[in-house]
């Protein structure tokens, strides 16, 4: 996927989040580090190119939530200044996979408060679940073999935007 076809699988993202929640009244986007929370960013800036409103965005470090990695030094705090309570919150990753690091999101946001709703966008869906995790809102599905690796550049952080699979 180039970068011109990154831009209208968010375009499209965005859309569909209009659609389905009818606007963006107590809409949060909440973005899994580093690169969920670069695409909530991004599809932020796109609703409000769009509609004219731009949710708030968070930044959440699933880390210290997830059961099959240890990370000594990292607590598990709720998200300091995120107020969800009553708010339809929109979890944004960059690749989905087994699904752990959105559960530990999930976790995290549990120990937050309770929000009236969690839909979940992710910019890659490459299958191989381990937990019945769903996304409500998908860039593009790439079906891939364990051993292959989905590589997602965005100039944010890299040289060039871009999704490629490696391996």
């Amino acid at each position: 996927m180039d970068g011109k076809n990154l831009n209208r699988s968010i375009t499209r993202m965005a859309h569909e989040i209009l659609e389905r929640n009818k606007g963006l009244d107590n809409v949060v986007f909440v973005g899994i580090k580093t690169g969920g929370a670069y695409l909530a960013e991004r599809l932020a800036d796109k609703l409000l190119d769009i509609e004219g409103v731009r949710p708030q965005v968070y930044h959440l470090d699933a880390g210290p939530y997830r059961d099959d990695v240890q990370i000594e030094g990292r607590e598990r705090e709720p998200l300091k200044d995120l107020e969800i309570v009553g708010k339809t919150v929109i979890l944004v990753d960059d690749v989905l996979y087994t699904g752990r690091t959105v559960r530990a999101a999930l976790d995290a946001l549990m120990a937050t408060g309770r929000a009236r709703m969690v839909q979940l966008a992710a910019l890659i869906d490459r299958g191989h679940r381990e937990l019945p995790i769903r996304p409500d809102f998908v860039g593009k599905n790439v079906p891939t073999a364990r051993d292959e690796f989905i590589s997602v550049e965005l100039t944010d952080t890299d040289d060039e935007d871009g999704v490629w699979i490696v391996g």
